[in-house]
C-alpha cells in the first residue's frame, strides 16, 4: 500500500487528493497543507508544511515514506519543488522549474508558442510605462493586458476602453513586465493533457467561467465555475486541438531540451478560424479539476505513478458519461478584497453520491468552518445531462450559506444554449 503526498490546499487539491484516495493501492494521502475539507476525508491527513519550500517537502516525503508526490498549484512548480524531489529520488508528478516557466512567464510562453508554430494572439512585451501607454493609444479595442509573472488568476484584464487599458498596464507594470495582446473572439474552453516527454494523454474537455458575474460580466477571477464535458470541444475540435496545439507543444518541449512530466493546460479561444491559445498552465485548472475528478473512472494514482516511471501512457482514460458541473461559492468582496472569517452553515448535512462539496478557502475555528479565502467552496454535481447537473449543483448551493456569499447563477449557460 502506498503513501501519497499532494501539495496545495485549494479546491483543486481537495479534488485530486479525494480521487487519489479512491485507489485500492493507496493507504494514505498526505495533504500539505490541505484544508478542513481534506481533513474530513477518509485516508487523507493534513500536514503543517509549506508546499513552496523544496527542502521541507523533500524531508517530509522521506520521513513519511511517500511513493508519489503530486504538485497541485503553480507556485511550488515555479519554485523548483519538483526539481528537488527528483534530485532526491522521490517520484513526483509535476514539471521541473524549466517546464513550469510556460506558466511562470507569459512572455516565455508566447515566445515558445511562436517558436513552435502554435496558434495564438499577436502580442508585444513592455517594461517601460510610457512605451506601453503609447502603444495602447494605437491599439484597437478591446485589448488584453497581462502581467508577465504569476498573479493568482488576477493578472489579466480585457479592456474595452483606453482608460481601462492604461490603468491595467500601469498597475501590472508595478509588478514587472507586461504583455499587450490582441483580443480574440470566440468561445473559451480548457484542454488539459498529461504530458510525459512527448507523450500526450488528453483529459476530458471542460469549460471555465472566468468572469465574476452572470453572462460573463464583471472582472476576471480565478474561475467561478466549470463543467465537463464541454460541447464546444466535440470530438472533431478535440482532435484538432490535439493535432495543432498539444502534440506540437510536447514536441516543442523535447526540442527545447525541457523534460516534462505533468499536466499541461491549454486555455483556448475557439473562433471561426479554429482554436487559438490564450495561455498555458503547468497544472490542472481550478475549478476545472473538480468536475474532471468527479467524472474520472480510471485509477489516478496508477496513471500518475506510471507517468513518473516513464511507462507508456494508456491510449485513453475512462470517463463517466454523465456531465459534472461545479459552482464556485466565493466570499464577499472577491476578487479584489475578499472578506474572511464568516461562519458557514449547511456543511454539516450529508449530500447524495452525485454531489461533492470541495473546500477551497476554508478554515476551522472554534469547532466551526469559516471562510478563509476568495473562492471558498466548489459545489460539484453529476447529472445525466448538463441541465440536470446544473440543477443538482444549484440545489446544493441553496443549502449552504454565509454572510456576503456570492456565486454565479448561470454556470453552464453556453453549453445549454447549444442546439
Amino acid at each position: 500500500m502506498a503513501n501519497v503526498m499532494v501539495l496545495g490546499g485549494g479546491g483543486r487539491e481537495h479534488a485530486i487528493a479525494w480521487k487519489l484516495a479512491q485507489s485500492a493501492e493507496v493507504e494514505t494521502v498526505y495533504c500539505a497543507p490541505g484544508n478542513p475539507g481534506t481533513a474530513a476525508e477518509e485516508k487523507l491527513i493534513n500536514l503543517s508544511l509549506n508546499p513552496n519550500h523544496p527542502e521541507a517537502v523533500v524531508a517530509a516525503a522521506h520521513a513519511l515514506d511517500v511513493q508519489l508526490v503530486v504538485i497541485g498549484p503553480e507556485a511550488p512548480l515555479v519554485a523548483g519543488v519538483a526539481d528537488a524531489l527528483r534530485r532526491a529520488g522521490i517520484p513526483v508528478f509535476g514539471p521541473n522549474q524549466a517546464g513550469a516557466m510556460l506558466e511562470g512567464s507569459k512572455a516565455h510562453a508566447k515566445a515558445f508558442m511562436l517558436r513552435h508554430g502554435l496558434p495564438t494572439a499577436r502580442y508585444e512585451r513592455f517594461t517601460d510605462t510610457p512605451e506601453a501607454l503609447a502603444y495602447l493609444r494605437t491599439h484597437p479595442l478591446p485589448v488584453v493586458i497581462k502581467a508577465d509573472g504569476l498573479a493568482a488568476g488576477k493578472g489579466v484584464v480585457v479592456a474595452s476602453s483606453l482608460a481601462e487599458a492604461e490603468a491595467a498596464a500601469e498597475q501590472f507594470l508595478q509588478w514587472g513586465p507586461i504583455i499587450i495582446e490582441e483580443f480574440l473572439e470566440g468561445e473559451e474552453a480548457s484542454f488539459i493533457a498529461i504530458i510525459v516527454d512527448g507523450q500526450v494523454l488528453p483529459l476530458a474537455g471542460s469549460q471555465d467561467h472566468k468572469r465574476l458575474l452572470d453572462q460573463d460580466q464583471g472582472p476576471n477571477t480565478g474561475g467561478m465555475g466549470a463543467y465537463s464535458p464541454a460541447p464546444v470541444l466535440d470530438m472533431a475540435m478535440s482532435e484538432r486541438v490535439l493535432r495543432e496545439i498539444m502534440q506540437p507543444a510536447a514536441r516543442g518541449l523535447m526540442r527545447d531540451a525541457t523534460p516534462y512530466c505533468g499536466f499541461l493546460y491549454a486555455g483556448l479561444m475557439i473562433g471561426r478560424d479554429g482554436p487559438k491559445l490564450l495561455e498555458f498552465n503547468c497544472r490542472l485548472g481550478d475549478p476545472e479539476t473538480q468536475p474532471l475528478m468527479m467524472r474520472l473512472r480510471s485509477d489516478l494514482y496508477t496513471v500518475l505513478l506510471d507517468a513518473t516511471r516513464g511507462e507508456p501512457l494508456p491510449a485513453a482514460l475512462d470517463w463517466d458519461s454523465r456531465t459534472a458541473l461545479c459552482v464556485v461559492m466565493a466570499a464577499a468582496g472577491y476578487p479584489d478584497c475578499p472578506q474572511t472569517g464568516e461562519r458557514i452553515s449547511g456543511l454539516e448535512q450529508s449530500f447524495p453520491d452525485t454531489v461533492k462539496v470541495f473546500h477551497a478557502g476554508t478554515q476551522s475555528r472554534d469547532g466551526h468552518i469559516v471562510s478563509a479565502g476568495g473562492r471558498v467552496l466548489g459545489v460539484t454535481a453529476l447529472g445525466e445531462s448538463l441541465a440536470i447537473a446544473q440543477q443538482r449543483a444549484y440545489g446544493t448551493v441553496g443549502q449552504i450559506h454565509w454572510s456576503g456569499v456570492q456565486f454565479r447563477r448561470d454556470i453552464g449557460h453556453l453549453g445549454l444554449q447549444r442546439p
